[in-house]
C-alpha cells in the first residue's frame, strides 16, 4: 500500500488531500500544529497515523518523519509539503515578525521536511515530493509580497531538486493554483485588488485531485485552473516587462 505524509493536514487542502488519498487506498500520515483538528481528522480516517508538528522545528521534523517511515517498513512514497500560511496586506502594515514567520513556515518548513524525508524516499520505488506552490510564484503579487516571495523559493527548490534527485529515482513537483477557497483565505481581513478581479473559483478538493493526479505522473510544475494555465504558459513565452504590466493591471486599485 503506497504511503503519503502530509504537512498542514488538519484543514484546507491538506485535509482534503488526506481524505482523497485515504479513499484511494493509500496509507496516510498527518502532520499539523492543530492538535484537536488533527485528532478529529485521524479518527475520521479510521485512526490514521498522526503527529502534532511545527515544520519550522527541524529536530521535531526529523523525528516525526522517521517515526512514520519506520511504521511503514522504512519507506515513504510521497511527501506532500502542504503546510503554509498567508497574510494579505500592504507590506509596511504587516509586522516584520509576521513576514519572517511566513518565510519560516512556507520555505524553511519545506526545506526541513524534504531534507528529513530524503533517506526514506531514496529507499522507496517511485518516490516523490510534492510541494504546495502557488500562482503567486510566477510573478510577484502586490499585497502578498512575502507570501509571493516564499512561493518563488518553493518553485526554485522544486526545480533544483527535480534535477538533482532524479539520479535517486525521486520525482519532485509543485502545484501552482490561484486563489483557493480555504479557511486561510477566508480568514483574511484585507482583500487585494487582484483577488477582487480574479475571484476564488477553486475549492480545496480541486487541489487534492490535482495532487492525486500528480502523484501518478511526471512533471515539474502543475498550474491549476484553465485561467491560470493560460496565464502560466503565456508567461513562459512573454518578456518579463509584459508580465509586469499584466500584474500591474490586475493589481490596480
Amino acid at each position: 500500500m503506497p504511503t503519503i505524509l502530509i504537512t498542514g493536514a488538519a484543514s484546507g487542502i491538506g485535509a482534503a488531500s488526506a481524505r482523497l488519498f485515504h479513499a484511494q487506498g493509500w496509507t496516510v500520515g498527518l502532520l499539523d500544529m492543530n492538535e484537536a483538528a488533527l485528532h478529529d481528522l485521524a479518527q475520521a480516517l479510521g485512526g490514521a497515523w498522526q503527529r502534532t508538528l511545527d515544520v519550522t522545528d527541524a529536530v521535531a521534523v526529523q523525528a516525526a518523519i522517521a517515526a512514520f517511515a519506520e511504521a511503514n517498513n522504512g519507506q515513504l512514497r510521497l511527501l506532500f509539503n502542504c503546510a503554509g500560511i498567508l497574510r494579505f496586506g500592504h507590506f509596511e502594515t504587516i509586522s516584520l515578525e509576521e513576514h519572517a514567520r511566513i518565510i519560516a513556515i512556507n520555505v524553511q518548513g519545506v526545506l526541513n521536511c524534504s531534507y528529513a524525508a530524503f533517506p526514506y524516499l531514496r529507499k522507496t520505488p517511485g518516490a516523490q515530493i510534492l510541494n504546495m506552490g502557488s500562482a503567486s510564484g510566477l510573478y510577484g503579487v502586490p499585497h502578498m509580497a512575502s507570501y509571493s516571495a516564499s512561493k518563488f523559493a518553493v518553485r526554485g527548490l522544486t526545480e533544483a531538486l527535480e534535477l538533482e534527485w532524479r539520479s535517486y529515482g525521486i520525482r519532485v513537483a509543485d502545484l501552482m493554483p490561484p486563489f483557493v477557497g480555504t479557511p486561510m483565505v477566508a480568514s483574511q481581513t484585507f482583500t487585494p485588488p487582484i483577488l477582487k478581479r480574479l475571484g476564488v473559483n477553486l475549492k480545496a478538493e480541486h487541489i487534492a485531485r490535482a495532487a492525486f493526479d500528480q502523484a501518478q505522473r511526471a512533471g515539474v510544475h502543475r498550474p491549476i485552473s484553465a485561467m491560470f494555465k493560460a496565464m502560466y504558459w503565456s508567461a513562459q513565452l512573454s518578456t518579463p516587462g509584459l508580465n509586469r504590466l499584466v500584474m500591474r493591471w490586475l493589481s490596480r486599485d
